[in-house]
């Protein structure tokens, strides 16, 4: 699977609670939880994806990712907003007067990712620290889930055209 190229372009997608961005360049995982910070969160929960050297044995060089850019952002976006609905109707929250989930930020990178580097960054800020972790795995697994990205892991010791597309599950 290889997609035309401005197909996987850079994005960004946003509103005061939510934000999304699809980009080739790094991740700054320190700017991006920053930007959820809000002075009523007593908790901010950050996942941050990397590259790892390895997978099931082989040792992975790096890795790239593409995505149907137009359609992934607004998938994503969607995520984000369905989990600050959700999570302010979750059993789980202290005060019922508050919501639970303040503001997300997923931002995923397009291209290649070295190893060590960060390939996904979602940051959460709630009043409590249990939404903001539930929260942010939610929004995780759904990204992982249903949004229009794919990964494709080049292992070292095998020819270019060997290297395996996936879905971003």
């Amino acid at each position: 699977m290889s997609l035309k190229p401005e197909a996987s372009v850079d994005a960004h997608f946003a509103t005061e609670t939510v934000e999304c961005v699809l980009t080739n360049d790094s991740l700054n995982a320190a700017k991006i939880t920053q930007s959820v910070q809000d002075v009523t969160a007593g908790a901010t929960a950050v996942f941050i994806g990397t590259t790892r050297n390895s997978f099931k044995g082989k040792t992975v060089t790096r890795l790239e990712y593409q995505a149907y850019s137009a359609i992934a952002i607004k998938t994503m976006f969607k995520i984000g907003e369905r989990a600050l609905k959700s999570a302010s109707r979750s059993d789980h929250q202290p005060d019922q007067s508050s919501t639970a989930v303040l503001r997300c930020a997923i931002h995923h990178r397009l291209g290649t990712v070295p190893i060590g580097e960060p390939s996904i960054v979602i940051a959460v800020s709630s009043p409590h620290r249990k939404e903001a972790f539930v929260a942010c795995e939610e929004i995780l697994e759904e990204v992982k889930r249903k949004a229009q990205i794919w990964k494709r892991e080049y292992y070292d010791g095998e020819d270019e055209n060997e290297a395996e597309w996936k879905a971003n599950n």
